[in-house]
């Protein structure tokens, strides 16, 4: 395989027309000789930092797996690279202005969701379902089994039942254990060539999930990746700007901060689920609901009430219960308290919180054994 999503035609127009948002679920790979990366880094690609003599050669050392290279360099999300190594940023994200008709901007969503739906790719689709407006959206979308990893007393396992069963869905829950996190560690360190606690932490649920999937016999998993950053899901965001942890004055500058952020998140997330041998599907992620996304307005990214991802919320009541589109959630890494337990792990095994990123170290410790 030489393109990873969308097909060779489509990028060349894209390539051609400098259009980011081409009408895909992101792609990447080689087209024409040359290699791509589309705008939100949604495919990951790696080049061979290395391999100098094969660049002078006009050969290009590349894959869509890390582990393949020796020196993997991530090609930067919206960039062709030429087979003598140079690099041309060729998309860039749109930055229209906000829009002002609000039942306009929702229903534009809400029409932009369903085509989404439309692209769902052949194989057998299970949905990661943690009971909050994204993934049961995406659960009314695939109409697939539904499967929610935590701890027996996580948060997450305990609203996903509740929205299951307002829904309707199949729910399978997968319980966490510490064994099963040290075994674990080491495998998503592997397949993302990251070490550092939070990428660790937010890799573990969605590992274990897709473990599951996969020896289920399920090809795919369906994931809402993305809601938060294009609508607004962040607290920080919607104190913009009053947190620290965003530079932008407005929330809507605030999202579009979270939303460059995106190509980092999505390569982590993309080769945590391919380690554990399934093919990840982001309906919340397609160009058309990126597309509908970018103009809203501020009061539909976070209202006067404080609500976040009001426009979401509100185009996802034509699939799912009033009570489930409402609902708030936590970041799946504190919802199945996979990150609380392998904090626990960590001062357990002697990585104390006094010490300069404990768990870190821990993590580094478990890959070190193996």
């Amino acid at each position: 395989m030489t393109l990873d999503g969308g097909d060779a035609e489509t990028v060349r127009r894209a390539i051609e027309t400098g259009d980011p948002l081409p009408g895909t679920d992101g792609f990447a790979g080689e087209v024409d000789g040359a290699l791509v990366r589309g705008v939100l880094g949604r495919r990951p690609l790696f080049v061979d930092d290395a391999d100098d003599e094969s660049v002078a050669n006009g050969e290009e050392s590349w894959a869509f797996d890390p582990t393949e290279l020796d020196s993997p360099r991530s090609l930067p999300a919206g960039t062709r690279r030429t087979p003598d190594g140079r690099e041309t940023q060729v998309w860039t994200l749109p930055d229209p202005e906000p829009t002002t008709n609000h039942d306009a901007a929702v229903a534009d969503l809400r029409t932009a969701i369903r085509e989404s739906a439309s692209h769902l790719p052949d194989g057998d689709i299970a949905v990661a379902f943690s009971g909050g407006v994204d993934s049961a959206l995406v659960a009314a979308l695939v109409d697939g089994p539904c499967y929610v990893v935590g701890f027996p007393d996580s948060h997450d396992v305990e609203a996903a039942r509740t929205a299951a069963d307002a829904m309707g869905v199949d729910l399978t829950v997968v319980e966490l254990t510490h064994d099963a996190i040290e075994r674990a560690v080491p495998e998503i360190v592997a397949a993302t060539g990251r070490t550092n606690a939070m990428d660790v932490q937010i890799s573990l649920p969605l590992y274990l999930v897709a473990e599951r999937v996969a020896a289920d016999g399920h090809t795919h998993l369906a994931v809402g990746q993305g809601a938060d950053e294009l609508f607004g899901g962040y607290a920080k965001v919607a104190k913009a700007p009053d947190d620290p942890r965003v530079e932008a004055e407005t929330v809507r500058g605030a999202v579009r901060e979270m939303v460059h952020s995106l190509p980092d998140q999505l390569e982590r997330d993309v080769l945590s689920l391919r380690g554990a041998s399934v093919e990840p599907v982001a309906p919340l992620l397609h160009d058309a609901v990126v597309e509908a996304a970018l103009p809203l307005p501020g009061e539909l990214l976070v209202d006067d009430a404080g609500t976040r991802k009001k426009a979401l919320r509100l185009a996802a009541r034509e699939w799912v219960p009033d009570s489930v589109a409402d609902r708030d959630k936590k970041a799946v890494q504190y919802g199945s308290l996979a990150s609380r337990e392998l904090d626990r792990l960590a001062r357990q095994a002697g990585y104390k919180r006094r010490m300069d990123d404990h768990v870190t170290q821990y993590v580094e410790s478990l890959v070190s054994e193996e």
